[in-house]
């Protein structure tokens, strides 16, 4: 993932003590330095010590704001003292960003609560929101109301707004590729393309046989498929493929990856059932899950809003993100339930991946074109969950987010397959049930769920329920 550029603005009131301004500069600039963010922020000459307090400082650092724009990802309001609230919310009007925002307040010390030191940021942050809500700017807030840039509790609020930032950033420029039609009977996978368009989201669709067509002309010599081979070959165990399963399957994915660059696309959602198995006798999942590994989730089932679920997911924790079915009970435990595909994941989440034939679709369209299902159980380890999903009838978006994790509890089954425990599991299904989500949701072996609530929320005014929080 690229590195994150944060604009700073450092705020100033002429009253309070002008030495903190420098002192949160240095403070700033060192943190970003050790946690790898890059930023755009005034010179110490091109206003008072660097500081944003009056009309003409709003419009210096605007405009350096606007030379910089295509790469500032967010904003850093920093308050090493009151600071001017009306000076830093005219800054980011000038500026015309739309980017997410994070406001910081310096605490005050009980032993230096003199002319000299006084800082009184915690009044100066309440004034700052209060504008900038007037303004019409969401912004997000650190954990504690003042806190110390250097401080851990900083650190931690700051890592989760960089998140926040790849997040809406990513979103908002998505293009989700999806290959062929739904699966006729799957009205679960209906969607809104003009809603996600509202937010930033293209939908670009081409014909399954488009793709499948173009797959049978290329030649079995073609060096591009010989490459193609050996990744397939190097991705997974495939010692029970037959020679011309793997060979279909190469063809298939390189058709893909050349529809994706041409077409600028970042995630996929494949019809991967029946017409792939009936007309070209394979199964797309090793290809979408070498996919999702690499960063370009692919989704089963032309599930767009599911696909845009995995993204979302990815963009948070900078790792791959699979689709699952909230697939069935554990045994007795209410909190604990078995996630399952037949299969797709990435490679991350199965150490002992192996490309295999699908059982399941197997039994009805014959095990023979069915191979390139890819097989393998997640072990222990921390998850979140997210589903996206269009309202029609209501005409928004609305959205779910948990955390919970992996476990290395018993479980003996076929296909890409987990076992997973998140308290209050019942009331999240009564949750999805009665609100008419999906069967499929996006898994991370993160836990960032805090990451997707704050954007999905704040940024894009979605329905989200966040559970247990």
């Amino acid at each position: 993932m690229s590195n994150t550029t944060l604009a700073v603005i450092i705020g100033n009131r002429d009253f309070f003590p002008d030495r903190l301004v420098t002192e949160a500069r240095s403070d700033i600039l060192k943190l970003f330095a050790e946690m790898d963010i890059n930023a755009v922020i005034l010179d110490e000459n091109a206003t008072k010590l660097g500081g944003v307090e009056t009309w003409d400082h709003a419009k210096t650092c605007a405009d350096l704001f606007k030379k910089n724009a295509d790469r500032i990802d967010g904003i850093l309001v920093v308050l090493p003292n009151f600071g001017d609230e009306k000076g830093l919310a005219d800054t980011i009007k000038l500026s015309g960003l739309n980017v997410p925002i994070l406001v910081q307040a310096y605490p005050d010390d009980l032993d230096q609560l003199t002319v000299e030191r006084r800082r009184d940021g915690f009044c100066g942050k309440i004034s700052v929101c209060n504008d900038l809500r007037q303004y019409g700017f969401a912004f997000s807030l650190t954990d504690l109301h003042t806190v110390h840039p250097l401080s851990a509790s900083f650190r931690a609020d700051l890592a989760k707004f960089v998140g926040v930032c790849r997040v809406f950033k990513g979103m908002r420029n998505a293009r989700f590729g999806a290959i062929g039609a739904r699966p006729g009977n799957f009205n679960t996978m209906r969607f809104s393309e003009k809603l996600l368009q509202k937010y930033g989201m293209s939908v670009v669709t081409v014909e399954f046989s488009e793709i499948i067509g173009k797959a049978n002309k290329v030649a079995d010599n073609d060096v591009k498929i010989i490459q193609k081979l050996s990744a397939i070959k190097g991705y997974a165990k495939h010692d029970t493929v037959p020679s011309q399963a793997l060979l279909r399957m190469a063809k298939l994915g390189l058709v893909i990856d050349e529809w994706m660059r041409e077409f600028d696309i970042d995630a996929t959602a494949i019809q991967c059932w029946t017409s792939l198995q009936q007309n070209f006798h394979i199964n797309a999942c090793t290809l979408m899950s070498m996919m999702s590994e690499q960063l370009m989730p692919s989704a089963c089932e032309v599930d767009i809003t599911g696909v845009a679920s995995m993204y979302a997911l990815q963009l948070a924790s900078g790792s791959p993100s699979a689709l699952v079915d909230w697939n069935n009970n554990y045994g007795d435990d209410p909190d604990k339930c078995v996630l399952f595909h037949c299969g797709n994941w990435a490679k991350s989440f199965l150490p002992d991946i192996e490309i295999k034939y699908s059982e399941i679709l197997g039994t009805t369209l014959g095990t023979e074109n069915t191979y390139g299902a890819v097989a393998g159980r997640v072990p222990a380890g921390p998850m979140t969950y997210a589903r996206i999903s269009t309202d029609d009838d209501q005409g928004i978006i609305r959205a779910y987010v948990g955390e919970g994790e992996f476990t290395n509890d018993p479980f003996e089954t076929f296909g890409a397959r987990a076992v997973i425990h998140t308290p209050g599991l019942q009331d999240l299904m009564r949750h999805i049930c009665k609100n008419g989500f999906e069967h499929h949701c996006a898994m991370n072996a993160s836990h960032s769920a805090a990451i997707l609530a704050e954007t999905f929320s704040n940024y894009f005014s979605w329905e989200v329920y966040q559970h247990n929080e």
